[in-house]
C-alpha cells in the first residue's frame, strides 16, 4: 500500500505536464514516481522535472511535500510552477481526500493571512486547489521563513500543516 507521500509525490510530479487532460491525469497517477526526476535541490524544495506524453521538452515543477505534525495521515504536496509557454506562474496544492471542500485552503506567511485558494477538482489521489502565481504572492514566498496551509476536517476544525520556505525564491528562478 502507497503512503500518503508517495502518493502525493507520485501525483505532484504529474502536475509538472500542464497539457494532460483529467483523464490521463488520472491514468498517469500510478507510474508518474517513475518517469519524474529530480534535478537540483534548493533548501527544503526540490526541482522535479518530467516529459509528460506528447510534450516537446521537459517541463520542471518546484516541490516539497509536508506532513501534519500531530497528524500523520494529512499531508500536502506544494508545487509551484511556470506554464510551458512561459506566461503564467501557478501555485498548486494537493490535499488528501476527506477535507470539507466549501471552507478551501488557507494560507498564511510568517503569521500573516494571505488569504484562501478554492479547491478546483479532485480525483482518487486527492483534491487540488490553484491559484495565479503573482508577483506579490510570489515576493511574499521568497521572503517569507514559514508558510501555514490549512485545511478543514470540519467547518470548525483547521488543521495547520508548516511549509519550510527555505530555497523557495532560488528554486522558482531555477525553473525553465
Amino acid at each position: 500500500m502507497r503512503t500518503v507521500l508517495q502518493t502525493a509525490l507520485a501525483a505532484a510530479l504529474i502536475l509538472a505536464g500542464l497539457c494532460l487532460a483529467p483523464a490521463q491525469l488520472q491514468a498517469q497517477t500510478g507510474t508518474a514516481g517513475a518517469t519524474g526526476s529530480v534535478k537540483s535541490q534548493h533548501g527544503a524544495w526540490a526541482v522535479v522535472c518530467d516529459q509528460p506524453a506528447g510534450a516537446a521538452t521537459e517541463q520542471c515543477a518546484l516541490l516539497q511535500n509536508v506532513v501534519a505534525e500531530d497528524r500523520p495521515e494529512i499531508g500536502l504536496s506544494v508545487v509551484a510552477l511556470k506554464t510551458a509557454d512561459q506566461k503564467a506562474r501557478i501555485l498548486r496544492i494537493l490535499a488528501p481526500l476527506g477535507i470539507l471542500l466549501p471552507n478551501g485552503l488557507g494560507l498564511y506567511v510568517d503569521g500573516k493571512d494571505i488569504g484562501r485558494a478554492q479547491f478546483v477538482r479532485c480525483f482518487q489521489d486527492g483534491c487540488y486547489a490553484e491559484v495565479i502565481l503573482e508577483q506579490k504572492l510570489l515576493d511574499t514566498l521568497t521572503s517569507g521563513k514559514m508558510a501555514t496551509f490549512i485545511v478543514f476536517q470540519t467547518p470548525e476544525q483547521g488543521i495547520g500543516i508548516p511549509v519550510d520556505l527555505n530555497g523557495f525564491g532560488e528554486g522558482f528562478a531555477a525553473l525553465k
